[in-house]
């Protein structure tokens, strides 16, 4: 995998680069706008300018974008649903200025009214959203969810639901979080509980669907449906769970990102992907010796 972290945008949107590359980062995911707030201005060529440059000196494998947190396309008709879609065509928009290639999205939650009314409005959401931008080649990478309260996307069949029932299918992938994972009742805890989950994946969607990983432990334990996050080998799942996902060959090129609690001078997340390398280094080492 190409190892990194999200980055602040603090100070501006190129900022995240710069700790990005201090941080040691190959690959870095970012909000393209406040994420708890509805919406922001229209990307700026100022902007635009100061990212590319420091991009420029800061060369990533990838930079993709997470959707702000008050997006709800799984809502009943209401102003913020249509806020929701307003503000998902308002960031797609920001990804492109910047040329991300796709946008981290939770689902939606149901809020009351059921799974299957749900997941219909968040098709319909979808279609409204990529009909207002048809030109543009950001895609949406819905991402797994832990479950908890009224999330969807606990269950690999609910994402693909939404990507067999959308318009233009082609603008839609996942992203794998292996803490919302375990805290839905997947134990990738073992070789053969990866190899359950990703398979799934697989005949449901696809693994050239899969454009991301968030790598992260948990809290909480399996099952628990409480999506709460810990630093490597520190939670529920443990150090030797990531050695064989860190190590898949399928994914040697996919986006690992950390999503792990930190402070402002971000050395857990050097500590973790010094944690994540050495397990990869480990299992490299080994075959060289064999």
């Amino acid at each position: 995998m190409k190892f990194g972290a999200h980055m602040s945008t603090s100070g501006g949107i190129w900022k995240a680069v710069e700790r990005g590359a201090e941080t040691g980062c190959e690959i870095i995911q970012i909000f393209v706008k406040n994420n708890m707030q509805w919406f922001s201005k229209p990307c700026s060529e100022e902007e635009r300018r100061l990212y590319h440059e420091e991009l420029a000196r800061h060369p990533m494998a990838c930079v993709f974008g997470h959707t702000g947190y008050l997006i709800n396309l799984g809502a009943a008709p209401s102003p913020n649903r249509q806020k929701s879609i307003q503000s998902l065509v308002q960031e797609i928009g920001r990804a492109d200025a910047l040329d991300l290639p796709f946008l981290v999205m939770h689902p939606g939650a149901h809020l009351g009214q059921g799974e299957e009314a749900a997941l219909a409005n968040i098709v319909a959401g979808l279609d409204e959203v990529f009909a207002a931008t048809p030109d543009s080649g950001v895609r949406i990478a819905l991402e797994n969810t832990a479950g908890q309260g009224t999330c969807l996307g606990y269950q690999i069949a609910h994402l693909a639901a939404i990507c067999e029932r959308v318009q233009r299918p082609e603008r839609l992938g996942v992203c794998l979080d292996t803490a919302h994972f375990f805290a839905a009742g997947y134990d990738l805890r073992s070789q053969q509980g990866w190899e359950s989950a990703i398979q799934e994946v697989e005949s449901m969607l696809g693994l050239d669907q899969i454009l991301a990983f968030h790598l992260n432990d948990s809290k909480t334990d399996l099952g628990s449906r409480i999506d709460r996050h810990e630093h490597i080998g520190q939670g529920r799942m443990g150090k030797e769970t990531f050695r064989h996902i860190v190590n898949d060959p399928r994914f040697e090129a996919t986006p690992g990102c950390l999503e792990t609690p930190k402070s402002k001078d971000s050395h857990e997340d050097r500590q973790n992907l010094a944690l994540l390398r050495s397990l990869a280094d480990e299992c490299f080492s080994e075959l060289g010796n064999s």
